[in-house]
């Protein structure tokens, strides 16, 4: 009973960050990034400013905290790769999560990463937030080392250059307005590696 009490929770707790989150992407996008303060994002959602801290610690935290479960659901994807399949193509397919998530509603995906491109802040956070799934993302390529014969070293070099591949493809994709699709991208970024 309590586990079912639990999940009740998170989910609500979830749509609650959900619905806060996409009230301050609209303010960010009208206002900008800088000057919508917590106090100004707690009046456009409706509730008190401490209800507001109590869902998110900073204001990154709103705009990209959606991305919290890609680094796990990347590193199972990674893990389910056929033992026999080589490391850059096993990666490949491991961004699949990610490449899935943007796709999902491209004007909300694009207008999100347009406000991280054109915020400073929100680019160092990304860029960080990338870094922290490395290291099990590298660990999960290691214990392919099995079958591949793949280092520690070479493993996160290897997915140092995949997930700068993802950044590279989504800059491309936002700078042709999602005209291209984004796996489709991700596979060109990919190949030039591939080709060599």
């Amino acid at each position: 009973m309590e586990t079912t009490r639990t999940k009740t929770r998170d989910i609500a707790r979830s749509a609650v960050r959900g619905e806060l989150a996409q009230v301050a992407l609209n303010l960010f996008r009208r206002e900008s990034f800088e000057k919508a303060t917590f106090d100004d994002l707690a009046a456009a959602a409706g509730v008190s400013r401490s209800t507001f801290l109590r869902y998110f610690g900073t204001k990154e935290e709103v705009v990209l905290g959606i991305l919290d479960p890609l680094g796990d659901q990347m590193t199972d994807a990674l893990r389910a790769r056929p033992a026999d399949e080589d490391d850059w193509t096993a990666l490949r397919r491991a961004l699949d999560p990610a490449v899935e998530y943007f796709s999902r509603k491209p004007a909300d995906t694009l207008a999100l990463l347009r406000l991280v491109q054109a915020t400073p802040a929100l680019c160092t956070r990304l860029r960080e937030k990338q870094v922290s799934w490395r290291p099990d993302l590298a660990d999960g390529l290691t214990e392919r080392s099995i079958f591949t014969g793949t280092s520690p070293l070479a493993a996160h070099v290897r997915v140092a250059a995949a997930l700068d591949c993802l950044t590279i493809a989504l800059e491309h994709w936002v700078d042709t307005d999602g005209r291209f699709a984004l796996g489709t991208i991700t596979d060109e970024a990919f190949a030039v590696f591939a080709a060599r």
